[in-house]
């Protein structure tokens, strides 16, 4: 009986995952002055905002309030509207078209993109936290589930910028995502604390992907509580609904 080797056949799909997000990591480490401003606008922003020059904040330490504010809104910005905006061109220029002829599938994909920015916010996280302790931060908390939180950010973030990219022409990415981020930013507890807004606004605002993510890193890296579960079940709940529908109406063009 002849036999032929190499089989051929598509690679396990842990194997195409761990090939995908290498590569994915790789081109975004490639844009080196996108890669800067990600790592360094947290970073200003986390300066400027510790300035008591916009408004004064209940907490009795401003910088406490600030870093688990800085790392939502980073997260925020790299797995929404970063991913989205650079998926959205990827499809125009018909990068996606390519790989949509290969055995790579969309979940495949899109884990893979995902996959790559939480690796990059690894490296932006620890950054926010070194220079928010030279600026007196005191972390409080079991510092675990913050981990936990930003991980199931990224996926939350990571499935709506996709869900947008993968359905919209990249200039309505563009424009959307922009428009999203600046809604959530304010809307959602990160630059103005919820407490600030009339209680039944506040209410339903806390149900909002950046609300949760912000007010968890609060709980527990600001007031030392324990694991959010509130934050979790609606982060989680995000997740589950924006991940499995970019899988489903993602378009490779």
């Amino acid at each position: 009986m002849t036999s032929f080797a190499p089989a051929p056949g598509a690679a396990p799909t842990a194997a195409m995952l761990a090939a995908q997000t290498r590569m994915e990591l790789r081109l975004l480490l490639r844009n080196g002055e996108q890669v800067g401003l990600t790592l360094v606008i947290p970073l200003l922003l986390e300066f400027f905002f510790n300035l008591p020059l916009l408004y004064s904040l209940d907490a009795p330490r401003r910088i406490d309030f600030v870093v688990p504010s800085v790392l939502a809104l980073a997260v925020m910005s790299a797995s929404f509207t970063g991913l989205a905006i650079g998926t959205g061109f990827e499809r125009k220029y018909a990068v996606l078209k390519r790989l949509g002829a290969t055995a790579l599938s969309r979940p495949v994909l899109l884990l893979g993109k995902t996959c790559a920015v939480l690796l990059l916010q690894v490296l932006q996280a620890v950054l926010i936290c070194l220079f928010g302790l030279v600026l007196g931060w005191h972390p409080t908390g079991d510092p675990v589930w913050a981990v936990l939180l930003i991980v199931l950010g990224t996926f939350t973030f990571g499935g709506l910028g996709l869900l947008l990219a993968g359905t919209v022409r990249a200039e309505i990415t563009l424009a959307a995502a922009n428009l999203v981020w600046l809604v959530l930013l304010f809307a959602g507890g990160i630059a103005i604390p919820l407490s600030r807004y009339p209680s039944a606004a506040a209410d339903v605002l806390r149900f909002l992907p950046s609300a949760a993510l912000s007010d968890g890193l609060h709980e527990v890296l600001e007031h030392g509580q324990g694991l959010p579960v509130r934050a979790v079940l609606t982060l989680l709940v995000w997740a589950a609904l924006a991940l499995p529908a970019a899988a489903r109406w993602f378009r490779w063009e």
